[in-house]
């Protein structure tokens, strides 16, 4: 009977949500780990834990917490609690490692926000946050088995941490955030939400004695999923708050934006300067050019005028035919001085245009081609996403990749991206002027998520709209911003180049 009633509750539960803030991004992936060992219709074990997914379909905890899976292999039921949602989902242990106490769970059904793993450095004193279902509040609290396998948000604590540590020769981290049994498994977070380590045990306190945690290392964890073939996300740059960044960034993107108007400013007068020199040059060669057929029509004419002059003296010596030819031969010379002079260039510049340099200043709405694009740490808030590089092709109206339209906005161009398979939503803006591309990100609960998909609507993935499309789309757009939370959890702000 408890074993029905437990795999029904593994498939049925009640939905929380969870507030909008790094550490609560976090928890949606954060999830309670239950174990049932059942031998002859028996329950012989039962134990519960945390865990936290590292990839949408899987879940790190401690090896302790699913030690059941190890000791009654073909009687246990491994159950995966999340924090969203009204299902609870079966899981199975994939990779198992007794020495760092870690364990890897797989489970079909559904797909949590990931977790990342924070790489940077950490000292002593820097604030920490445990997140998981310590086992103290359960029984304060649950009134029923079922209780364990609902569907509830992780209980926060938070501390600083102590210091490094060898625990059973694994590197542990030692900090003061108050955890409880229940917490094993569950992650340890810096104050943006990345995982620094994994919950794993307690000192006792005794008479008046400080409680402290222990944390499985983050370099342990990166071992272990190495080890398990277990891909991960990991970050490595500091801690800033979001305000702190956003308002930094919107200095930098002034500056970006002065220094691009005055290169643009410079490049008009530039190529202002350069076209005067092109007319200068032309008006010269014009110049030349009269003075040359001027000079050439007065040779013309002096040059005909002493032929006909040496007629009179062929004449005179009986050259009658001589003469004859002379004077027929001088008075072409003097017709042609005359036509050359009458149709000599006027002097005045007449320069096609397409013979003039070509301006360098693009229009906003130009096409770019293939662009690659690279992060700007110092403009950036990082809190689960990769800071590879992302490329992009930029064509004429704002679409890109040849299939997504952004809209056009304030020299800007925006897009809204709200997934169907993340709860994620992205705010893209690309400035052509600065060729500054920022990604900044929503990380939201489920309730949120759906609220952006219903302000959403359907949205054709297409390129060159007509006005009325567009004017769709910023409609959509403009929706979706107005249930977004105030403040984003990530900004991801990168310089783009030429590709080529």
């Amino acid at each position: 009977m408890i074993r029905l009633l437990l795999l029904l509750a593994l498939t049925f539960g009640l939905a929380s949500s969870a507030s909008a803030d790094d550490i609560a991004a976090t928890g949606r992936g954060v999830v309670r780990v239950v174990t049932i060992a059942v031998v002859d219709d028996q329950v012989v074990g039962f134990g519960h834990g945390s865990g936290f997914a590292i990839a949408p379909n899987r879940i790190v905890t401690n090896a302790h917490v699913v030690d059941l899976a190890e000791r009654y292999p073909d009687n246990v039921v491994v159950g995966i609690v999340p924090t969203e949602g009204s299902k609870s989902y079966q899981g199975k242990v994939i990779a198992y490692d007794s020495q760092r106490d870690l364990a890897l769970i797989e489970f079909t059904g559904a797909r949590l926000p990931s977790s990342a793993l924070y790489t940077g450095p950490m000292t002593e004193g820097d604030a920490v946050v445990s997140l998981g279902f310590p086992g103290n509040v359960d029984l304060a609290t649950a009134r029923s088995a079922a209780d364990y396998i609902r569907p509830m948000t992780p209980v926060r604590s938070e501390g600083v941490l102590s210091g490094r540590r060898v625990l059973s020769g694994v590197e542990v981290l030692l900090h003061t955030a108050s955890i409880a049994r229940g917490n094993s498994g569950g992650p340890l977070l810096d104050r943006c939400g990345r995982v620094i380590g994994v919950n794993s045990a307690i000192t006792r306190g005794e008479e008046g004695d400080s409680t402290f945690g222990f944390a499985i290392a983050d370099t342990e964890l990166a071992g272990f999923l190495h080890d398990a073939k277990q891909p991960y996300a990991s970050i490595g740059t500091g801690c800033t708050s979001i305000e702190d960044r956003l308002r930094q960034d919107a200095d930098a993107d002034a500056r970006a934006t002065a220094d691009a108007a005055s290169a643009k400013r410079d490049a008009a007068t530039q190529d202002a300067m350069t076209r005067e020199v092109a007319l200068e040059k032309a008006r010269t060669e014009a110049s030349r050019s009269r003075e040359n057929v001027m000079a050439i029509a007065g040779l013309l004419l002096v040059a005909g005028a002493l032929v006909i002059g040496s007629a009179g003296l062929l004449e005179s010596r009986g050259q009658r035919r001589q003469a004859i030819w002379a004077v027929s031969i001088g008075g072409m010379a003097v017709l042609v001085a005359i036509i050359v002079f009458v149709l000599r260039p006027s002097g005045e510049v007449d320069v096609p245009l397409s013979a003039l340099p070509k301006t360098r200043i693009s229009t906003p709405d130009a096409a770019l081609g293939k662009l690659m694009c690279t992060l700007i740490p110092e403009r950036s808030r990082i809190t689960i996403s990769s800071s590879e590089d992302v490329p992009i092709d930029w064509g004429a109206k704002g679409c890109v990749n040849g299939k997504t339209q952004y809209v056009a906005a304030n020299g800007r161009w925006d897009r809204v991206l709200v997934p169907d398979a993340e709860q994620t939503v992205s705010v893209l803006s690309f400035d052509p002027a600065t060729r500054v591309y920022s990604n900044t990100r929503y990380l939201m609960s489920a309730a949120g998520m759906e609220a952006a998909r219903t302000a959403r609507g359907v949205v054709p993935n297409v390129c060159n709209m007509d006005d009325a499309a567009l004017g769709r789309l910023a409609g959509q757009q403009a929706a979706v911003r107005a249930v977004l939370p105030p403040l984003p959890n990530e900004k991801l702000v990168y310089f783009c180049k030429s590709a080529r």
